[in-house]
């Protein structure tokens, strides 16, 4: 009869190779299960299973050892890391409008706040001639000011989210600070990678900015490029924190993928007395669209049964118009997608409902991933 495996412990990638290492020059099979092929290095949760008639042996091997130990404080300590909330901001006004709702949502889910500030260090290009490697020579004295100027506006904003604070006005939640030199939606990238936040504040304009602030928008970016959860806020957003929404738009490709996000939107506000709105846009009559939209509105009707489920088409002809006359006439405090892999040049020729929303209106945006 086949001998089966059984899991010896769970690791993280390193010390799993570790510890297929020592028991494979013992004679003792070793396998790993859920590596991550693409970047097997970040792997967490790695299984180290064995033959079952090799446990006892195994464990003779390593009971002198603290490896199992190891592993398991590493695991208990990954579980027990505090939730965090991501808030990068530019120290402007919208930015510490976004920064309030952050801190009362940080606080609605015990949760710690990160604030991110990214400064762009300027280089100066040495002399290139044609066949000779490009260098990049930094003016040390230049990137000391500019750095130093950065820290400074870091720090007066601390000052400034501390006085609110302890004024009362924000509510009294742990936050930290961080400085990174980079361009911004790099850096906010690379924190969401390293990290992991449950949720992504950013401020943003609005409608109204001009049009030179439309290219290469920071917030446009991170919406492309980043999985977390992000609420892209405009300036003139009305509330101050996240539970006095009560009208929240999902717009729907009828996508499986859709399905997910609702639900995990479900979760996310755990609140029955909000109306959840499912709207497609599309620029032809079809009967099987709204066919479709009544069927995903029974399916979650049937899933929550205390939640209030409504359906509309939105034209997409003149879609900007459309859309803020939808938000108006159902007074839509969130809209709320789904947002989908896209390549570069997708991006660039093609813009997705979630640009064409962050540019042309006032109403939050709040970009959900399946």
């Amino acid at each position: 009869m086949e001998d089966k495996l059984v899991t010896l412990a769970i690791h993280t990638y390193q010390k799993a190779q570790v510890i297929k290492t020592l028991l494979e020059s013992n004679g003792i099979d070793v396998y790993l299960h859920n590596v991550n092929l693409i970047q097997p290095v970040v792997s967490s949760g790695v299984r180290v299973r064995i033959k079952e008639s090799d446990l006892l042996a195994a464990l003779k091997i390593i009971e002198n050892t603290n490896l199992l130990d190891d592993a398991q404080a590493e695991l208990k300590l990954e579980t027990e890391k505090k939730k965090a909330v991501l808030i990068p901001v530019d120290f402007s006004d919208y930015s510490k409008h976004a920064c309030e709702i952050g801190f009362n949502y940080a606080k609605n889910i015990d949760a710690e706040v990160i604030i991110l500030h990214a400064y762009y260090a300027p280089f100066f290009p040495s002399t290139i001639s044609f066949g000779e490697p490009f260098y990049q020579v930094q003016d040390n004295e230049t990137l000391l000011v500019v750095t130093q100027k950065a820290q400074q506006d870091l720090d007066d904003f601390a000052k400034f989210i501390e006085k609110n604070i302890a004024a009362k006005k924000w509510p009294e939640v742990p936050f930290s600070c961080l400085l990174r030199e980079g361009l911004p939606e790099d850096e906010i990238n690379s924190y969401c990678k390293e990290n992991k936040p449950v949720m992504v504040f950013m401020g943003t304009r609005g409608k109204n900015q001009k049009d030179v602030d439309l290219i290469g928008s920071v917030t446009a970016e991170v919406i492309d490029r980043v999985k977390t959860p992000i609420l892209a806020i405009p300036e003139n957003t009305p509330f101050r924190n996240l539970s006095q929404v009560k009208r929240i738009a999902f717009g729907t490709n009828f996508d499986q993928k859709d399905l997910v996000t609702v639900d995990s939107l479900f979760h996310m506000f755990k609140n029955d007395i909000i109306e959840y709105y499912l709207f497609h846009v599309t620029s032809k009559q079809d009967t099987w669209n709204e066919i479709k939209l009544s069927g995903i509105k029974d399916y979650f009707e049937k899933q929550y049964p205390k939640v209030t489920i409504k359906y509309e088409i939105v034209d997409a002809n003149d879609f900007v118009l459309n859309l803020e006359q939808f938000v108006r006439d159902h007074r839509i405090d969130i809209i709320s997608l789904t947002a989908y892999k896209r390549n570069i040049f997708a991006r660039m020729f093609n813009p997705g409902m979630a640009r064409k929303m962050l540019f042309h209106s006032d109403t939050p945006l709040l970009v959900l991933h399946s």
